[in-house]
């Protein structure tokens, strides 16, 4: 069923916004078939970026290809919500009709309002936001610990390695004990990350780097990303714990994607024999579902990405009734949460009523 909506949605979409278009346009009739014709052209790019039909093309198209495609998504997004408030103005009397037919103003206006509004978008999202977090354990510690948390890199396309590399300055700044990469590190397509080599630019981090599987690194072919794991010196957690001065232990869980993963209670259970009750018990999972499993669990601390928060307005304010918490810091008994909106995005670079983000948590 999700797939049909998948594809029925955007045709619908275009089809609305196409009829707009035409309407709209005070052009001759040629002239409005090719602004159509380039619009659906622009989300045809998306349905080819999922078949990997870019990883044949020379990088820097590919490249130009991918971010053309996965921005009209977005784009289709605020067409379909101007044109319905357009039309519900209308049926009101609000809007007169003549604003609809033929109507260079109106035509202008659109252009410049959404120009600024993914130009704010757009810069909005390379703001990286610094957001602090205190961590206080009941349970001994032998000093203070920081930790830089990331998810959801979707290093790729559109994520080359020169930003990867801004990236990986804002950690080293903090100096940080440990680095937390609660998964997503892989957009898609392995190719560009083993073009750019960009598994060397993780070996510029100066702390260890500690991360759990995403369901991209499952798009982007689970052994092919294991593999870019190891090169990059990140220490993968599947279904695995590290531990740290004996005294933190760091649960890095499979994806959820793999519907055969262990539950987290089964998993601490199991790594009892290395675990102490004293010790401070970090969780990375991806997803953060079914958060009262790990509060049973008695887990201490959770970090999970992946909601993005819905990136952009309104599908903000879907992620937020989908999840528990879809984004910041939670509570649940003794065990909190972190839900981060990711340090880099899926698809077009617009941040809209939402941020990237990278944590610096001090743990004492």
């Amino acid at each position: 069923m999700w797939m049909l909506i998948f594809w029925i949605l955007p045709l619908l979409a275009i089809i609305y916004i196409a009829w707009h278009v035409w309407t709209l346009l005070p052009l001759a009739g040629i002239w409005k078939a090719l602004v159509i014709l380039v619009g659906v052209f622009c989300v045809a790019l998306l349905f080819m970026n999922f078949g990997r039909k870019f990883d044949n093309l020379p990088l820097p198209l590919a490249q130009a290809a991918y971010e053309v495609g996965t921005s009209s998504v977005i784009v289709l997004l605020y067409l379909v919500i101007l044109f319905l408030v357009l039309d519900l103005g209308r049926l009101v009397h609000l809007i007169p009709k003549a604003w609809l037919y033929h109507n260079w103003y109106v035509a202008i206006g659109v252009f410049f309002l959404f120009f600024g509004i993914f130009l704010y978008g757009n810069l909005h999202y390379n703001n990286k936001v610094r957001v602090p977090l205190q961590l206080k354990s009941s349970k001994p510690l032998p000093r203070e610990y920081k930790v830089v948390m990331l998810s959801d890199l979707h290093l790729g396309y559109h994520n080359p390695r020169q930003e990867l590399a801004r990236w990986v300055d804002l950690v080293n700044a903090e100096h940080p004990d440990f680095i937390l990469i609660a998964g997503d590190i892989i957009d898609g397509s392995m190719r560009p990350l083993i073009e750019e080599q960009m598994a060397e630019e993780f070996h510029r981090l100066k702390a260890p780097v500690y991360a759990c599987l995403g369901n991209h690194e499952f798009y982007a072919g689970h052994p092919e990303a294991k593999l870019f794991y190891q090169d990059a010196g990140i220490h993968l957690l599947i279904d695995e714990a590290a531990i740290i001065d004996s005294c933190i232990v760091i649960i890095g869980r499979d994806d959820r994607t793999n519907m055969r993963r262990k539950p987290i209670k089964d998993l601490k259970d199991s790594l009892n024999s290395n675990i102490s009750n004293l010790n401070y018990t970090i969780v990375l999972d991806h997803q953060p579902y079914n958060l009262d499993r790990a509060e049973a669990a008695g887990v201490d601390f959770q970090l999970s990405g992946h909601t993005h928060r819905g990136q952009v307005w309104p599908i903000s304010w879907i992620t937020d009734r989908i999840y528990e918490c879809s984004w910041g810091s939670h509570q649940r008994g003794n065990t909190q949460f972190y839900i981060s909106s990711g340090i880099g995005i899926w698809g077009g670079k617009f941040r809209i009523g939402t941020q990237s983000e990278y944590v610096v948590a001090t743990l004492r």
